[in-house]
């Protein structure tokens, strides 16, 4: 799961996805990789973000295999990563994920920022994603200028080779003018298909409204 940019609601529409995929009678844990912004705790760093896909995860699996990475810093994770000595690697996230997947056939995994944020100076996200064999799945924040951001992701991550397999529109302006008219628009130029689209939720947790078709 990416977004168009930060704030898009990849959380939100990564906990819906999970929702629906329990609500279809399938097991499915989240992942969130790399997380900055944490508060630390007496089990250690905790990242918010993390906790939601948790505790959205059927089963429940360990917190260091959803969230490898924790900086405290609400920054750019590679910052947060080179300010606290911490090289952010692939190998352990690849661990990580291999734990969780032998947990559920389904893995639903959050990325950090946008697409093209950086995980470390030689760690894209993209190079995660093709790792792990991930389909990618692109969060829409209909605002002024989605347009331009989706169809410069989908461009991005065809380009990095990777699979678009569907994306999400998340209502995080509820006051956007001509949204429909953004939506038509996307449907027409995205190439890949529309899996839902979660209305604004001002308490973070839409109804997962989602198609669950295309990802099968």
């Amino acid at each position: 799961m990416t977004g168009t940019d930060t704030g898009v609601g990849k959380t939100v529409a990564s906990v819906a996805l999970l929702e629906a995929l329990a609500a279809a009678g399938c097991r499915a844990v989240g992942m969130k990789p790399v997380a900055s912004g944490c508060r630390r705790t007496a089990e250690g760093w905790r990242n918010e973000d993390a906790e939601a896909l948790l505790a959205a995860s059927l089963p429940t699996p360990a917190y260091a295999d959803v969230n490898p990475y924790a900086f405290a810093e609400p920054i750019a994770p590679h910052v947060a990563a080179a300010d606290a000595g911490v090289r952010v690697a692939l190998d352990p996230l690849r661990s990580a994920f291999e734990r969780l997947a032998a947990q559920a056939p389904f893995v639903v995994v959050e990325g950090a920022g946008g697409w093209m944020a950086p995980f470390a100076d030689d760690l894209m996200q993209a190079d995660l994603a093709r790792a792990l064999r991930l389909p990618v799945v692109l969060v829409v924040g209909l605002r002024l200028g989605a347009i331009s951001h989706a169809l410069l992701s989908a461009r991005a991550i065809a380009a990095d080779g990777c699979v678009l397999a569907g994306w999400i529109a998340n209502r995080i302006d509820p006051q956007m003018a001509r949204a429909e008219a953004t939506l038509d628009c996307l449907r027409e130029r995205l190439p890949a298909p529309l899996l839902g689209v979660l209305d604004h939720a001002p308490d973070g947790h839409p109804q997962p409204l989602l198609d669950l078709g295309p990802l099968r």
